[in-house]
């Protein structure tokens, strides 16, 4: 499993994930992104899965423990090019109307329509 996350402007970072996300590399990327949002640096997390082949519960749930720690500041999430699986386990877990199908600039686009307009 690897992942990287860059923080642009406007407080927007994008989490990309890539292989196989289980419980072990959850919790390093857990601490990572919290410790980051509770900073004040980022109010809107980008999720990009493209590179992700799988996920289990743990990958869920970080995804809305970021998202509950967002929530606290006005913050937001996008989870962009989930697999077909993935977009149905998304589905059951209420993560439906934060997904997406775009690239990064596309996202980043539509977050700062969202923040802006």
């Amino acid at each position: 499993m690897n992942y990287e996350i860059s923080v642009y402007p406007e407080q927007i970072a994008i989490v990309r994930l890539y292989g196989e996300l289980g419980h072990h590399e959850t919790e390093k990327i857990r601490a990572q992104i919290s410790k980051t949002i509770m900073q004040g640096h980022v109010t809107t997390l980008i999720w990009n899965l493209a590179g992700l082949q799988f996920m289990d519960s743990s990958g869920v749930g970080l995804i809305l423990g970021r998202m509950r720690e967002l929530s606290i500041v006005g913050g937001q999430i996008l989870i962009l090019n989930p697999s077909s699986t993935m977009q149905k386990i998304f589905q059951f877990s209420g993560l439906a109307p934060y997904m997406m199908q775009a690239d990064e600039q596309a996202a980043i686009s539509h977050i700062r329509g969202i923040v802006h307009g």
